[in-house]
């Protein structure tokens, strides 16, 4: 195959990783703990994720045999990738009620009677 050809074939497999990968987490790991965490957390692990997958098939495919020393690595590190994804997820499934700490001075008092010096 044209070495072109095969940039655009890597070019649109990051593309639809980074969709898959991000419909997967979202999915998986709910949308509500996704919306809470920051942009950077979600754009760097989505990205990073999908250029280990195009570095996997890359590997794959430069060599005859497809299960080499390098794929291997490439998966490892996918895994490591999804393993922090997981626990970045589970940490904010665990702290999205942090910010409603609520204590009984910021409840407001209702009156049923009247002020003082009114007659109803």
């Amino acid at each position: 195959m044209p070495p072109i050809l095969l940039r655009l074939a890597y070019i649109a497999e990051f593309l639809l990783a980074l969709i898959a990968v991000l419909m997967l987490w979202s999915q998986v790991g709910g949308q509500g703990h996704l919306d809470l965490m920051p942009w950077y957390d979600k754009f760097g692990l989505t990205v990073s994720l999908a250029v280990v997958t195009v570095l996997g098939t890359i590997s794959a495919t430069a060599q005859e045999r497809a299960w080499s020393l390098r794929t291997i690595l490439w998966i490892t590190a996918a895994l490591l990738i999804a393993g922090v994804m997981a626990a970045l997820t589970y940490y904010y499934h665990v702290h999205e009620n942090d910010d409603d700490d609520r204590d009984d001075q910021s409840i407001a008092a209702v009156m049923l009677r009247s002020p003082v010096g009114l007659k109803a």
